[in-house]
Order: structure tokens, then C-alpha cells, then sequence
């Protein structure tokens, strides 16, 4: 296995820490390594405690190196929060070859001049999403590169976020002796392994349910059209459990994962649990169906505020319904609640990967698949090469900032 055709994300969520390693064939990529770690030091999706991030972060990235035997130097981090907004943009330029043919210097040129937007003091650009080109006067356009024109224009949209959030990301990422290879939004990173071409033309809404936060994204016209986050999430089913059961939060996460059951009707009354009780040293008997009662309601909850925050965001029917992933989704019954409370078609996306099969897995596979499709092809198909391999002596590879890296790398994300 050669390093050089290796990718590794990593997903810092609220209960897990999660390092993919990808290995890129020919264009075909393989999972050969997944490290996971609790995590600690988020909350609700942000970072609270850098050390304790940075520990997480340690136990996730050698959990993987042991798995496949290499030592990792650079990650794709995946970004996420409700600091994160969208802003369209439009950028101009003339084409600069004498003979008209448009080059990488040109795209790089036009996304440059389509980052030239307004901007509040405390926030700052993450990326930038090309959503067509327009060679004069020709639209519809995804890839101009080696096509004739004068004049090259771009409609993109323009992802920001505060500069503390983006900041702490990345110093967590730097103090676990890691550099970072790019910054990717999720919802990107998902909504690209998800979500079929033609449910992103016609319009869909991908919904990650994690443990501290719920990620809304609308893809409409092949585009990411509004994002936003929730403050709810696996973690309240947990906390539900535990008041309902009189219990430690900790064994009502383990309740929840193997005896959970989202829909009453679904649920076994002759599946029984013995749980230890606070202020008890006697173990109480409860049955699945005494859980789900627990379950439903909070379950019902959270996707009657999905369907109105989508309809906040201006996106009521959209043909494509919804698509759910993340780990809460795992749990049964969660596809019937939502199909009832959403009323629209919806599924759950689970990657196609050996070992990955979960949708837990969804975001940290979907960074490795966008960084490889977009790092690949240009100037930067050889980036890829670079995001794993051994560290080298100080005196033979300085060491530059991880901001300006990522901005530099920023420039070329298209």
C-alpha cells in the first residue's frame, strides 16, 4: 500500500471523535482504516474544552494508525455549527491565454474575484462552491477548463463562519501534532455521498441527526441552497431515558443503543432490562415498550422542529423529501417516525463501504470522497498524495502555519 494515494477525514462530533482512512485506486476509494474515540470537550457540536478535544482527537488518529499501519501527518477536517452561513456570489474575469483557452489560472482567477464580498469583522471564508460558469455568455457550465472564450464568469456560493469557531478547530486539530490538509463543510461532504444527482436537481432535504446537533441541509438545482443546525440531538433522547428510568446518563446511553426502539407499536414487551437506579442498590426490571413510551414522544420532537425550520428556511415540498443521516437514525423505528411526522418520502443514507456501513459514517466518508473529486483533477490532483506520510526532521521540512496552509489550500477548493 502506497501512502501516497491515501486520504484520512476527521469528524469531531459531540459523542465521537471518528479518523477514516481512504485509499484512492484509479479513482475508486477504499476504506481501509476507521479510528473512533468518545469524545470530549464538545458540546451541542462546538468545542468547549480544547484539551480534552485534543485528547479525543489523539485516541481516534492512533486507533486508526494501529488499524493500518502508517503514521498520520495531515487530516481533511470536516467544519459544522450554526455559525456557518451561505452568501451567493459572482465573480468576472477576462481570460489570460493569447489563444483564448481557458486554464487553471483563469478558475483560480474568477473564484478569487468571487471572494471579494462583504464581510463582518468576525467572520471569515471557509470555501467557496462553484454552482456554474458562464463563458461568455454561455451558461450552465460546470467545468470550463480547456474551452475557448474572452470573458469567464462564475456563480458561486460563498461559505462563511466565525472566525473563533474556525480558529478552535484548527488549533485543536495543530495541538494534536496534526496539520490540516483543508477545511470541508459537512453538509458538502455528506450531501455529495448521500444525496443521488437526481435528487439534488429536483431538490431534497439532508438531515444529520448526531448526538449534541441536528444539520439541515437543502440541495435544489444541483446546489446547496441553506443550511442550518439545531440544537438537538441523540443526547436529549439519552437525557430522557435517564429521568425516565432514574438512572446514570452513561447507562442510559447504553440502554438507548441496545434496547431502543423509536415507536411504541414496534416495541417487544417481552424484551426486559434490569437497570441500577439512583438513590437504589436494587436493580429494577423495565421492558422495550416501557422504553419506547420514554423514546416517541422525544423522537416525534425533533422532527416536528426539522419540518419547521425547513419551512423557515423557505422550502416546503420539495420532490426529493428528506434524507436522514447520522447515528441517531440508527436506532429502530426512527424511518416511521419520520416518514409520519415529515410526511414526505423519506430514507436513510448509509455509505457503501465495507466497514463504514452506518450512518454514522456518513460524513467523515463523504469529506474523503469530496476531497478526492476536487483535489484530484487540476493543479491539485497531486494534493492528494500529500495528506499522509511520515513525518520528516524539522530540519528538513519547515514547519508553516496551519492558517496559511488552509487558506492557501482555500483558493484551489472548487
Amino acid at each position: 500500500m502506497s501512502s501516497n494515494d491515501i486520504i484520512v477525514s476527521l469528524d469531531i462530533g459531540t459523542s465521537k471523535v471518528r479518523a477514516i482512512i481512504g485509499e484512492v485506486v484509479n479513482g475508486a476509494i477504499n476504506i481501509i482504516g476507521v479510528g473512533s474515540a468518545d469524545s470530549q470537550g464538545i458540546r451541542k457540536g462546538s468545542i468547549v474544552d480544547i484539551d480534552q478535544t485534543v485528547q479525543s482527537i489523539r485516541s481516534a488518529i492512533d486507533h486508526a494508525e494501529r488499524m493500518v499501519g502508517v503514521q498520520i501527518s495531515e487530516v481533511y477536517v470536516g467544519i459544522s455549527g450554526n455559525h456557518i452561513a451561505l452568501q451567493s456570489s459572482h465573480g468576472v474575469v477576462a481570460v489570460s491565454n493569447e489563444d483564448r483557452e481557458i486554464g487553471d489560472d483563469d478558475i483560480e482567477r474568477v473564484i478569487q474575484a468571487a471572494k471579494v464580498i462583504p464581510l463582518a469583522p468576525e467572520r471569515e471564508i471557509i470555501g467557496v462552491v462553484p454552482n456554474q460558469y458562464v463563458v461568455d455568455g454561455t451558461d450552465q457550465i460546470h467545468d470550463p477548463r480547456s474551452m475557448i472564450g474572452v470573458r469567464l464568469e462564475v456563480e458561486a456560493t460563498i461559505v462563511t463562519g466565525t472566525k473563533t469557531a474556525i480558529h478552535n478547530l484548527l488549533r485543536v486539530v495543530e495541538k494534536s501534532g496534526l496539520k490540516v490538509a483543508g477545511l470541508i463543510l459537512m453538509s458538502l461532504a455528506a450531501g455529495h455521498l448521500a444525496l443521488s444527482k437526481d435528487e439534488k436537481a429536483i431538490g431534497a432535504v439532508l438531515v444529520d441527526i448526531g448526538a449534541g446537533a441536528t444539520t439541515i441541509a437543502v440541495f435544489n438545482e444541483n446546489n446547496l441552497v441553506a443550511t442550518s443546525t439545531l440544537p438537538i440531538g441523540g443526547e436529549y433522547i439519552t437525557n430522557d431515558i435517564a429521568y425516565g428510568l432514574r438512572t446514570q446518563a452513561d447507562i442510559a446511553e447504553k440502554i438507548k443503543l441496545k434496547f431502543g426502539c423509536a415507536v411504541v407499536e414496534h416495541a417487544a414487551a417481552d424484551q426486559v432490562f434490569k437497570v441500577n437506579r439512583i438513590g437504589s442498590n436494587v436493580d429494577k426490571e423495565f421492558s422495550q415498550v416501557d422504553l419506547a413510551n420514554i423514546v416517541e414522544p422525544r423522537v416525534q420532537e425533533i422532527f416536528h422542529l426539522i419540518q419547521a425550520e425547513v419551512h423557515r428556511l423557505g422550502f416546503s415540498d420539495l420532490p426529493g423529501g428528506y434524507v436522514l443521516t447520522g447515528g441517531t437514525v440508527s436506532m429502530p423505528g426512527m424511518l416511521a417516525i419520520a416518514q409520519a411526522e415529515l410526511r414526505s418520502s423519506v430514507r436513510i443514507a448509509v455509505p457503501d463501504y465495507i466497514g463504514v456501513r452506518d450512518p454514522s459514517f456518513t460524513s467523515g466518508v463523504g469529506i474523503i470522497q469530496y476531497a478526492s473529486k476536487y483535489l484530484r483533477s487540476g493543479k491539485q490532483g497531486s494534493a492528494v498524495k500529500k495528506v499522509v506520510n511520515k513525518k520528516a526532521p524539522a530540519a528538513q521540512e519547515p514547519k508553516s502555519s496551519v492558517m496559511e496552509r488552509v487558506k492557501n489550500w482555500l483558493s484551489e477548493f472548487i
